[in-house]
């Protein structure tokens, strides 16, 4: 099947890294290698890690990166084993870093895949193959109130307890099986209103299921922390974001980190002796263009940060 991906904020993101001919530089989020091409046509000298957890995402990489694959290493992995990883291939630092948080096209539009709630395929939403958790165990295996905290927290679906009773009361005849007979029971626990709103009723909670299956949340804060330690002095770290969940989390780390001293305020000195690791530049959106050539753009920020030194 040929894929159309456009990749997201590509300039921006080239222009974040600064991008050294003899740099070394990590791409923790290889999906269609958008970027991965672009960081790697810029190398001479240096060296690219590509990092992805789905191996259809390497292997079109493989073909996709073919003119510049003496300077790239692809590497099958979760970016949350950045420091395993880093290790294994021998790189102890790095002077970029870029992730890209967002879902790649082809996960999207390949129906077999079950991200979509537009097209009818098992229930599954991993990006790992490998790994054993899909939606469809979750859907039918976790209690109603795990359910509703999955899709409240993660979905931030308001209609959450509704959809999480909806849901019981069906698996308690036959399992859900498929993407489409979801989507039949989150719109039988919605109100027509809100059946008629613009965006699809099912978007929320299956951008939550996602989220859960493959433990996207969890893992941020610890990966981001261990890219910055990571980095080189003057090394760039630029984050891709897509939903106010995972932007809050990017957002809340990166400013802990810039700010250093985490004594509590009515201390008259510094004793935790805590020092700035990052400097926060300012965040990038996607111009009006691009939002009209690729609509999946739209809710994309990219936060970009600077290592300060070594001591962290």
């Amino acid at each position: 099947m040929e894929y159309k991906h456009k990749t997201v904020l590509l300039d921006e993101s080239i222009q974040a890294l600064e991008i050294r001919p003899d740099g070394t530089y990590i791409d923790g989020t290889l999906g269609r290698a958008g970027h991965s091409r672009e960081i790697a046509r810029r190398l001479t000298d240096g060296r690219l890690i590509g990092i992805d957890q789905d191996q259809a995402a390497l292997d079109a990489a493989e073909e996709r990166l073919a003119p510049w694959r003496d300077r790239v290493t692809l590497v099958h992995s979760n970016f949350s084993e950045l420091e395993t990883v880093m290790k294994q291939t021998g790189t102890p630092w790095a002077d970029g870093m870029l992730f890209d948080l967002g879902v790649s096209s082809p996960q999207l539009d390949d129906a077999s895949r079950g991200f979509s709630y537009m097209q009818d395929a098992p229930l599954d939403m991993r990006m790992d193959l490998e790994k054993p958790l899909t939606a469809r165990e979750i859907v039918n295996g976790w209690s109603g109130d795990e359910l509703r905290r999955v899709l409240y927290e993660y979905g931030e679906e308001r209609y959450a307890p509704a959809i999480a009773r909806a849901i019981v009361r069906r698996r308690e005849t036959s399992p859900v099986e498929t993407t489409l007979e979801l989507v039949d029971v989150i719109k039988s626990a919605m109100p027509p209103a809100a059946l008629r709103e613009k965006q699809h009723p099912a978007k929320r909670s299956f951008q939550a299921l996602r989220i859960a299956v493959n433990g996207e949340l969890d893992v941020l804060e610890p990966m981001l922390k261990a890219a910055v330690k990571r980095l080189t002095p003057g090394g760039r770290l630029a984050v891709i974001t897509f939903h106010s969940l995972e932007d809050r989390i990017v957002k809340r780390t990166m400013q802990a980190l810039a700010k250093g001293c985490t004594c509590p305020p009515e201390f008259p000195v510094c004793v935790c002796g805590k020092k700035p690791a990052l400097r926060l530049l300012k965040p990038v959106t996607p111009s009006a263009k691009e939002i009209a050539d690729n609509p999946r753009a739209r809710s994309a920020r990219l936060r970009i940060a600077e290592k300060r030194g070594l001591d962290f």
